[in-house]
């Protein structure tokens, strides 16, 4: 008997896969990535899914879904969460794909980590049936954390899995998780929570933004993670580092045709401009990038622009906007993941 795991990485999904393995039966791990994922902490796709697994002693395979979860998020059939998180949508994807896998490694099963009321999009009872039923697995997924509370599934039914032995728990309290983890002596868990950038009603402001005036790409989506953004017209915004590492990834992710600011004479951020810019719209990125240069209100700065790859560079001398203007172009921050603005 072979079961088939999906495994972000966080805690819920490794402890049930915990779980299974107690069963005796053998677990292969499936993990999904995109664009928008939380639990790698900046250290790549994957990463939290893959030390799982390495503790868990289970074989893993990962495979990028970033395409697809971007079309959810631009006309989601079961609509968003509280923000622009297309949570109900994105778990039918994930378990279709998981299907799809689960013929080839001939597995008869599958577990995930979800825990009834835990999430208010996803997980609850009618969310749990729809995902079941779109994605075809109806009666074939195995939610140990919270099996004693929902239908007996297949698994239970043929005897595969001893429903008595399975958990039944409910809500958003972490508790019991960690009382289990502490069981099972897991203790390097690095998103107990899990996580996605979707859910973060920043994050989502400057998606939304994104949307709105610009084509939907992965270099698009890999900017909205950095720096402070600016909306200066409907086809020109400007995206501003807030620190030495940042300035390094903005110079990264630029792009031929982008607007590249950094300051002449004084310490201060490399800022990347991108769409439609003119005299007008130069000059106020220029303004900007000099509010956060290290020099006073007062102080006009000299501001070089060069259009990339490797147009002619000009200095504009600017002086540096003032907060109440600048706010007024501000595309809301990314606090909870990379400190307020």
């Amino acid at each position: 008997m072979k079961a088939l795991a999906l495994l972000s990485g966080g805690l819920d999904s490794t402890l049930a896969i915990k779980v299974i393995l107690e069963h005796g039966i053998e677990v292969e791990a499936i993990s999904f990535v995109t664009p928008f994922c939380l639990c790698s902490r900046g250290r790549g796709c994957g990463h939290a899914a893959a030390s799982a697994s390495n503790a868990l002693g289970v074989e893993l395979s990962v495979f990028d879904i970033g395409a697809e979860a971007i079309e959810n998020v631009k006309q989601p059939k079961h609509g968003y969460g509280k923000n622009l998180n297309p949570c109900i949508d994105c778990r039918i994807l994930m378990h279709r794909k998981a299907k799809a896998y689960m013929k080839e490694c001939h597995a008869s099963f599958i577990i995930t980590g979800e825990v009834l009321g835990q999430r208010p999009k996803s997980q609850h009872r009618t969310a749990l049936g729809t995902i079941e039923r779109e994605s075809g697995l109806e009666g074939l997924i195995l939610r140990p954390l919270s099996a004693g509370l929902l239908p007996p599934t297949i698994p239970e039914k043929s005897g595969w899995v001893d429903r008595a032995k399975l958990l039944a728990i409910s809500g958003r309290s972490r508790k019991p998780q960690i009382a289990l983890a502490e069981q099972y002596g897991l203790a390097d868990y690095p998103c107990p929570a899990g996580g996605c950038l979707l859910t973060d009603p920043e994050f989502s402001q400057r998606m939304r933004d994104l949307m709105t005036h610009s084509e939907v790409t992965l270099d698009e989506i890999r900017l909205l993670k950095v720096g402070r953004h600016f909306r200066l017209t409907r086809g020109a915004k400007i995206v501003v580092g807030r620190n030495e590492q940042e300035n390094m990834r903005l110079t990264e992710l630029a792009t031929p045709s982008d607007l590249c600011y950094e300051p002449v004479d004084v310490p201060g951020p490399t800022a990347v401009g991108r769409g439609e810019f003119d005299g007008g719209t130069t000059e106020i990125g220029a303004r900007i990038v000099a509010r956060y240069c290290d020099k006073t209100a007062d102080d006009c700065l000299r501001i070089a622009v060069r259009r990339l790859p490797d147009g002619d560079e000009q200095v504009i001398t600017a002086r540096p906007m003032d907060e109440k203007a600048i706010d007024a172009l501000r595309i809301q921050s990314v606090c909870r993941t990379s400190g307020c603005r």
